[in-house]
C-alpha cells in the first residue's frame, strides 16, 4: 500500500504503486502512473498522463509535466525543471504540440538542471547540477554545463570511468569492479 501524506492531493484516476511514499503538499494528477517503491518529495507536481517507473526518487520542488516518461530507478534532484512545449505563449494553447521527454533507467538528474522537452537522457547517464539539456544524452554519459556537453563516462554505480569520449577502450569501475567497453561513442558493461 502506498504511503501518502495527508496534505498531498491525489486526483481520481491516478495510479500509485505499492510501497511508494508521497510527501507534503505534492499533487498527482488524473491518469498519472507512478510505480512501486518510489519516493515523491515535498511540493512535487506530477502531471496527467506522466509515467514514472519503479524505484524512482523525485526530490522536493519538481514539476513533472505531461509528456514526460521516467523509467525505473531514476533519481531526480531537487528543483529539476521539465518542459513540454518548445515555444510557449500564455495566450496560445499548445497542448497538441507537447514534445515527449524520456529519462531512461538508472539516470540521475542533478539539482536545478533543466530538461528541454523532446529529448532522451540515456540509461545510467548523470546530468550535473544546474545543467541545461537541449539534446539527447548518451547512455552512461556525464553531461554538465549550460548548455550541457558530455565531459566523460560514468558507471552504473556512479563512478567516473577513465575513458576518452570516442574511440575504442575498456575501463573498470572503482566502486563496483564492473568493466565497461567503449566502442565509438557507445559504452556498455561487459558481461
Amino acid at each position: 500500500m502506498p504511503q501518502i501524506h495527508p496534505t498531498a492531493t491525489i486526483d481520481e484516476g491516478a495510479q500509485i504503486g505499492e510501497g511508494t511514499r508521497i510527501w507534503h503538499y505534492s499533487h498527482v494528477r488524473e491518469s498519472a502512473k507512478i510505480g512501486k517503491n518510489c519516493v515523491i518529495g515535498e511540493h512535487v507536481y506530477i502531471g496527467p498522463n506522466v509515467i514514472i517507473g519503479d524505484g524512482v526518487k523525485i526530490q522536493n520542488n519538481v514539476s513533472v509535466y505531461e509528456g514526460v516518461t521516467i523509467e525505473d530507478d531514476v533519481f531526480v534532484g531537487p528543483s529539476v525543471v521539465f518542459t513540454n512545449v518548445i515555444n510557449p505563449r500564455a495566450f496560445i494553447e499548445r497542448k497538441s504540440e507537447f514534445k515527449p521527454t524520456l529519462i531512461q533507467q538508472g539516470a540521475t538528474l542533478g539539482a536545478n538542471c533543466t530538461i528541454i522537452c523532446g529529448f532522451v537522457v540515456g540509461r545510467f547517464a548523470l546530468v550535473g547540477a544546474g545543467a541545461l539539456i537541449n539534446k539527447d544524452v548518451n547512455a552512461y554519459a556525464l553531461a554538465i554545463g549550460v548548455p550541457a556537453t558530455q565531459t566523460g563516462w560514468i558507471s552504473e554505480a556512479g563512478g567516473i570511468l577513465p575513458l576518452p569520449l570516442t574511440g575504442n577502450a575498456t575501463a573498470k569501475c572503482d566502486l563496483s569492479g564492473t568493466r565497461y567497453k567503449l566502442v565509438n561513442c557507445h559504452l556498455s558493461p561487459l558481461k
